[in-house]
């Protein structure tokens, strides 16, 4: 079986000064392309350059709601001017989006850097990593308002039926993360259960949002392939074919050579 995560922080511990051994680990297990997302202008340079030197790695660069605090429009004219470079790898906006669930969200400038962000991914024919916590409703009105051609992923997502369908509805994949693996998260695993294959992607979030069983300890792109033992679980198709559409998705998407 082969297998992408779309959505690994590998510029962060554990994986910053064992990247050699990470990808192997990562390659062992069927791991063949990995997509690594900026959080904020600070980490644009590390994120391109390990993808330039690791042949698995791919780069997307954004600024993430989380770090509201620290972005400026200086760090959206940084983004712009590497765009304008065309680096080698980079395959996607990301990780861009709306949070409603942190103290001081700062909900304004969330949506200032959150548009700004959709209009480069449209100016620049990228695909936009979207990050969007109690906020699906409000993210699918700045998608509707700022129409992004390649569209793009809604990652780690743990909203209902109806808001997962009206983003596949928009053009819109689907990531599908760590949270299938806990069995009380009934809403979760019974909407991905329902939805298009057609429309999901493989995702770990590492070294974040840990699987069932792994409680504690620092997430890796490897346990993408427990995420899909679980989503196999969860669906109807054989498992091989279930493995087959999750990477061409995503190739698709992120057009990974």
């Amino acid at each position: 079986m082969r297998f992408i995560d779309t959505h690994c922080h590998f510029d962060f511990p554990p994986f910053s000064g064992s990247e050699e051994e990470s990808v192997a680990r990562a390659a062992q297990a069927g791991v063949e392309k990995i997509i690594v997302p900026a959080v904020d202008a600070a980490r644009f340079a590390s994120v391109l350059q390990l993808a330039q030197q690791h042949a698995p790695l791919y780069a997307a660069l954004g600024l993430h709601p989380i770090m509201i605090h620290q972005h400026s429009d200086a760090a959206l004219e940084q983004l712009e001017q590497l765009l304008r470079q065309r680096p080698a790898k980079l395959v996607a906006i990301g990780e861009i989006g709306l949070d409603l669930y942190m103290d001081d969200p700062q909900f304004d400038r969330q949506q200032h850097f959150l548009d700004a962000q959709l209009r480069l991914a449209r100016e620049y024919d990228l695909p936009a990593i979207l990050h969007s916590r109690r906020t699906h409703d409000k993210l699918m009105l700045h998608l509707r308002r700022i129409e992004v051609p390649r569209r793009g992923v809604v990652h780690g997502f743990a909203g209902s039926l109806q808001q997962a369908r009206a983003f596949i509805a928009a053009g819109y994949a689907i990531g599908v993360g760590g949270t299938i693996t806990y069995p009380r998260a009934s809403k979760t695993r019974n909407t991905i259960a329902q939805l298009p294959l057609s429309a999901l992607l493989l995702e770990t979030d590492a070294p974040d949002m840990p699987l069932n069983g792994f409680q504690g300890q620092p997430n890796r792109p490897e346990q993408v392939v427990k995420v899909w033992q679980t989503l196999c679980e969860l669906r109807q198709e054989a498992p091989e074919e279930i493995a087959a559409a999750l990477v061409a998705n995503s190739e698709r998407l992120f057009q990974l050579r």
